[in-house]
């Protein structure tokens, strides 16, 4: 029936929905919305987000819960998925703050697109960017890709990589493409590919959720590892027949695959290669005396380093300001550091993908000090 909507999410070992959404739990479960007319308004008090689309709804949880503690999420997301019963479905973490209103938002959108729209993906931001330096530039990092280049992949209608929560499905269509990969580290990445394999489109959500941010090295660098490691998971399998994807998704989507997907990997294996490189011709007591190798390599690495991180840094500084984050903007000049951390993390994430390809690091959630935020 139309504006029905489940809700599956996930934190390890839970057997509550939302019940505890800043503990670092996780949960596989099914919140059926059902239209309820003759029925007084109720809405269970576990709910983070409660809407209202042509009639009264009626908010009701299936517990239905998958309680091995060696599961995954995309596992459990795909346990969730068999008792999901309304036509449209949505993933959430547990430590989400979704606006009010985005359930309605994306019920209507959906009425309004054409059918091979499968997923809607809303904005995500960072409530906590005041926790410290690695916040605020984690901050930015979301500015950029949700503010200003997935909605460009909307607008060229390409592959989108979806963002690992706030995504809106419709549910018949999860089914029929399997869900979530089991064994994708970043099983969204992966779902957004194959979905523009198959024909379908994404689209963004003009609506935004807040996120917490790890305030940790620790749990930001394997957070970060484990996300390299699935987009390269996701780069070797959708790229292993190339004439298949140029079929299915045209150049112009191989194009922008090989640039968000394969362009992520290599750029942050490659850095630290450029700033090696510059560093040592830099050094050079006469660089026009050495051998033309060197010369080269001294042009092409400090070109490469000052287009990459000048490029950044301005996208940087933009999408802080349209999101309304002025006090952000001096970061966008130290993103060439923040950079630099995401090679190491590649670099971890490339030693696992040989040796631990399917090893999920769990990150720890309810850790900020803050409860509140910038505001997107």
């Amino acid at each position: 029936m139309p504006g029905q909507y489940s809700l599956s999410g996930w934190r390890p070992d839970s057997h509550c929905v939302m019940a505890a959404p800043r503990t670092p739990i996780s949960f596989a479960a099914s919140l059926r919305v059902r239209r309820s007319v003759s029925r007084r308004w109720r809405r269970c008090p576990a709910s983070p987000v409660g809407f209202h689309v042509g009639g009264r709804f009626l908010f009701d949880f299936s517990h239905k819960f998958s309680t091995a503690k060696k599961g995954t999420p995309q596992k459990a997301c795909n346990y969730a998925l068999r008792f999901a019963r309304g036509d449209h479905l949505v993933i959430y973490d547990a430590e989400d703050r979704p606006e009010p209103d985005q359930l309605q938002k994306a019920v209507r959108r959906f009425r309004a697109a054409p059918r091979n729209t499968a997923c809607l993906q809303a904005r995500l931001a960072i409530y906590n960017a005041n926790d410290g330096w690695l916040t605020r530039m984690f901050a930015l990092d979301y500015a950029i890709w949700f503010k200003g280049l997935l909605p460009g992949l909307d607008y060229l209608d390409v592959p989108m990589p979806l963002g690992g929560t706030s995504n809106h499905f419709r549910t018949s269509v999860l089914r029929a493409v399997g869900g979530w990969d089991p064994f994708n580290v970043t099983e969204d990445a992966d779902l957004g590919i194959r979905l523009a394999q198959l024909g379908y489109r994404v689209s963004m959500l003009d609506s935004t959720t807040f996120e917490e941010a790890p305030a940790c090295m620790t749990a930001w660098f394997k957070q970060r590892s484990r996300w390299l490691k699935g987009y390269m998971q996701t780069w070797l399998v959708h790229a292993r027949d190339p004439a298949s994807l140029v079929r299915r998704v045209g150049y112009r989507g191989v194009a922008v695959f090989q640039m968000f997907i394969g362009g992520a990997v290599w750029s942050a294996l490659v850095n630290p290669m450029l700033w090696l490189i510059f560093i040592i011709s830099s050094t050079w007591s006469d660089p026009s005396d050495g051998p033309e190798v060197i010369q080269m390599l001294a042009r092409i690495s400090g070109l490469g380093l000052l287009v990459a991180n000048t490029l950044l840094a301005g996208l940087a500084v933009v999408h802080s300001r349209s999101v309304n984050r002025v006090m952000l903007v001096p970061y966008g000049l130290s993103l060439a550091l923040y950079w630099i951390l995401i090679s190491a993390a590649a670099y971890r994430g490339l030693w696992q993908l040989f040796f631990k390809p399917f090893y999920w690091e769990k990150t720890p959630h309810g850790q900020s000090p803050t409860s509140g935020g910038l505001v997107a």
